[in-house]
């Protein structure tokens, strides 16, 4: 879907990409604790399957993902509610929707069929406070409204009017919530956009969905078999998932040029190949007095992309390591979303790819380990002969104009992620994210 709001490649280091679709099914499950619904402690399973536009289910509904490079849900907003279907993302703010029913989009939010719809005005408190940290300011346009405007690293961008109005999860709606409603919309991926009405913002901006409905925590798990998952907002307190490694976030309150301040930002310490720790200096690692060179946790990434001496010392290493095991492409020509650079042949009748040597990622009291069809993906439409062409799943952030760390989700599978604001920390734990599904009581 869309890229993660990022003005002129340059305020807002975070970025998704559109390149090709894998379907991803997975579940949602919604707990209320802390919220500001003040509901009991509750978890709602979520089926896979669509709610009819203009009605609610009677019962919860599992929602279904779907993974077009990010993660995507679908509600109901509006009244009489309106089925949308939205992509989750921890690397943006405002949540926003395709309003412009001329446009061709499958996937529209129509605002003059909804009675609880109300545009922001511009000399509102929402309009002129909460959307400070947004990489463009709002302004006010001809008829007093609050006017919003996205830029994304893909080229795409995205604008229209603020507005409120009621989200519906599972059964339960929520009244107010603000949100985009978009009626011009530029997007270097068409036909991809077209899957889905919106975005929803999951960081840690005022105007965030998970800000705006009070969560102090959060959590998800992505299977790495059959790309299926969970999230969960809510407290996630369940001893029998895992123990958690927590890292601090990141916290600078100066407004810098290239640092976001809302983004899930953690310190990266360190990167081993294997056993062997890289010979890169932490100062690499560290944010200059510009704020280049933050670490951020973004659901909206498919890939991890590394600063340019980082990347190299570890394509150096990864490459010295698999030398003899995997035929390396010699095309220097061809380059992987723009930034991955380091691909191999492997025959398409081979059932499985070879031992790999595994990539860890120290980050200040956590560590993520990368390993096995993690670390290789195999690029659509490239074949030569027999083989088919596979690329390293970590890409250079300097060839993207990107003065950032980013950690995708790719990475994140078959890992615990919980976000806990209220601490100002995010957890990690290795697990078999399909059997955290069965153990809720769901076939994920």
């Amino acid at each position: 879907m869309k890229v993660c709001t990022f003005c002129n490649s340059i305020q807002n280091p975070s970025l998704k990409f559109q390149s090709f679709l894998l379907i991803f099914s997975a579940t949602l499950l919604i707990c209320f604790t802390e919220s500001k619904l003040q509901t009991p402690p509750l978890i709602l399973p979520l089926r896979t399957q669509q709610i009819p536009s203009g009605s609610l289910p009677k019962s919860p509904n599992r929602l279904p993902f779907h993974h077009n490079v990010t993660l995507t849900v679908t509600v109901a907003v509006g009244t009489p509610p309106q089925n949308v279907s939205m992509v989750i993302d921890t690397g943006s703010e405002l949540s926003w929707l395709h309003c412009n029913k001329t446009r061709d989009y499958n996937n529209t939010f129509d605002p003059t069929q909804s009675t609880s719809y109300s545009p922001v005005p511009c000399s509102s408190a929402t309009c002129t406070n909460r959307t400070q940290d947004l990489t463009i300011p709002a302004s006010c346009d001809s008829n007093k409204l609050c006017h919003a405007m996205l830029s994304y690293a893909d080229a795409s961008s995205s604008e229209g009017n603020l507005a409120a109005d009621t989200f519906y999860i599972g059964s339960s709606g929520i009244p107010g919530l603000v949100f985009g409603c978009m009626d011009s919309t530029f997007s270097s991926n068409s036909d991809e956009d077209a899957k889905t009405t919106g975005l929803m913002g999951m960081n840690r901006g005022s105007l965030s969905f998970v800000s705006q409905m009070g969560f102090s925590k959060f959590s998800y798990c992505i299977s790495g078999s059959n790309f299926s998952g969970l999230l969960l907002l809510g407290d996630s307190n369940f001893s029998w998932i895992a123990p958690l490694n927590y890292t601090p976030l990141i916290q600078i309150s100066t407004p810098l040029p290239y640092f976001d301040r809302v983004a899930y930002t953690v310190q990266l310490e360190g990167i081993k190949v294997s056993d062997k720790l890289l010979p890169i200096p932490k100062s690499v690692f560290i944010p200059d007095h510009t704020g280049a060179g933050q670490t951020m946790v973004d659901s909206g990434t498919q890939f991890t992309f590394l600063l340019g001496p980082a990347y190299t010392a570890l394509r150096t290493e990864f490459l010295n390591q698999t030398s003899g095991i995997l035929k390396v492409s010699d095309d220097p020509n061809f380059v992987f979303q723009g930034a991955m650079d380091l691909c191999y042949w492997v025959p398409q009748g081979q059932p499985k790819l070879p031992p790999l040597p595994s990539v860890s990622l120290m980050f200040r009291g956590a560590e993520m380990k990368v390993s096995d069809t993690r670390l290789l993906y195999r690029v659509p439409d490239q074949a030569k002969g027999n083989d088919s062409l596979h690329c390293f799943t970590f890409g250079n952030s300097d060839l993207l104009g990107v003065e950032a760390y980013v950690i995708g989700h790719h990475h994140q599978q078959n890992v615990w992620m919980e976000f806990d604001l209220r601490n100002s920390r995010i957890g990690l734990a290795e697990v078999q994210c399909d059997l955290v599904g069965q153990r809720f009581g769901l076939t994920v």
